[in-house]
């Protein structure tokens, strides 16, 4: 038989040309390519969130050589806290600190040096820390804490500096490099930074922090070229000595509409900016946490330690088919999963989720799918 592909790797797909054959062998042929592209795209985008960027070490010894070593130890730690931070939800931050002390040097995959400067006795760095993704997520696992890895779709972030006179400054200056400056690549929600253009008014960033989205929103989607868009201002206060930020528009949950005001502290606007942001990334994320762990069934569900088991998958078509392997593999929590046998209505996978099959079914009922339990597997059929 000839096949002639086309495959473009960086962008994750593999085409072929096929002809007449038995269906039965053509759903286990897709069933093939699907393992080798649509997942290991899946499993990419969940990797990327386990790599924390342009990180800040700095250490003080006895001398340079002694100074980096110590940095970079620390640097290592206090990375593996953030990425924890980043993957588990806010109200499950309780069972991080219950875990004691890691090593995370245990968990290191790798490391990169952006910049660095030292003198004799002193390190200053800014590094990429990527972390082992299947180890840090077996010692969430084990240790019972929830947490979700899949990264939202990419948000375009307007950064607008608004002046005194309550119009928009055309450069976000220090709020928008500040901004720039975050891991925002390798958040659960990535966002791109870019700044306000000439053609949006003051009426229409007015309207969005009012709750007055739609005509905002339209603009905007417009002008970007994008449905997911968040606008954040930020105006300084200097009878109050406050920074005032506000946050709206769509991002991958839907509507948000978020403010929060924040003291500066001896004149300092950029700490205030700088703190304004972080809180403000966090909030983002845990609204995407949040959103997943419900249709997770759960912190509880996630919290679970997960189980292998058998499920046999009914579909109509090889189309059907293609569509609920992808779905099911790519199902945050889902992990192991192998494709046993296939044959022209149904499937026998294996797979491992939090809770076993019942914290599965949970989970697919959200989106349709009916999973019951059959003896010694699980049958899952489409519900409507």
């Amino acid at each position: 038989m000839k096949t002639r592909e086309n495959a473009q790797m960086g962008q994750g797909f593999i085409r072929v040309w096929l002809p007449s054959m038995p269906v039965a062998a053509l759903l286990g042929l897709i069933a093939g390519l699907v393992t080798l592209t649509g997942f290991a795209n899946a499993a990419g985008g969940s990797e990327r969130a386990y790599t924390v960027a342009n990180f800040p070490v700095q250490a003080t010894a006895k001398n340079a050589v002694a100074a980096k070593k110590a940095a970079i130890a620390d640097g290592q730690s206090a990375a593996l806290r953030s990425l924890l931070k980043r993957i588990v939800p806010v109200t499950a931050y309780g069972r991080l600190r219950q875990m004691g002390e890691v090593n995370a040097a245990d968990y290191i995959d790798g490391l990169s040096v952006r910049s660095e400067q030292n003198s004799s006795t002193e390190y200053y760095a800014s590094l990429d820390f990527a972390f082992q993704a299947d180890s840090v997520r077996q010692l969430l696992r084990q240790r019972g804490v929830p947490f979700i890895d899949e990264q939202a779709p990419a948000v375009t972030l307007v950064t607008v500096s608004m002046g005194a006179d309550g119009q928009p400054e055309r450069s976000a200056g220090p709020w928008g490099e500040i901004w720039k400056s975050l891991d925002l690549k390798n958040a659960i929600s990535p966002l791109n930074v870019a700044g306000l253009r000439a053609t949006i008014h003051a009426d229409v960033l007015a309207g969005l922090a009012q709750g007055d989205a739609a005509r905002g929103m339209r603009i905007l989607s417009s002008e970007y070229g994008s449905d997911l868009i968040l606008v954040a201002q930020a105006k300084v206060d200097t009878a109050a000595n406050k920074l005032n930020v506000s946050v709206s528009g769509r991002d991958g949950v839907g509507p948000m509409n978020w403010s929060r005001s924040y003291r500066i502290y001896d004149g300092d606007v950029a700490y205030a900016m700088e703190l304004a942001a972080v809180v403000t990334l966090g909030v983002i994320e845990g609204r995407w946490k949040a959103a997943k762990a419900r249709q997770s069934g759960g912190l509880q569900a996630l919290a679970q330690p997960a189980s292998q088991f058998r499920v046999e998958v009914l579909f109509n078509s090889a189309r059907d088919w293609y569509r609920l392997q992808r779905e099911l593999a790519g199902l945050d929590g889902v992990g192991d999963f192998r494709v046993e046998a296939v044959s022209a209505r149904s499937a026998d996978v294996s797979l491992a989720y939090p809770g076993g099959g019942s914290g599965l079914s949970n989970a697919l009922a959200r989106k349709g799918y009916s999973l019951v339990e059959a003896g010694d597997r699980w049958i899952m059929r489409q519900r409507f």
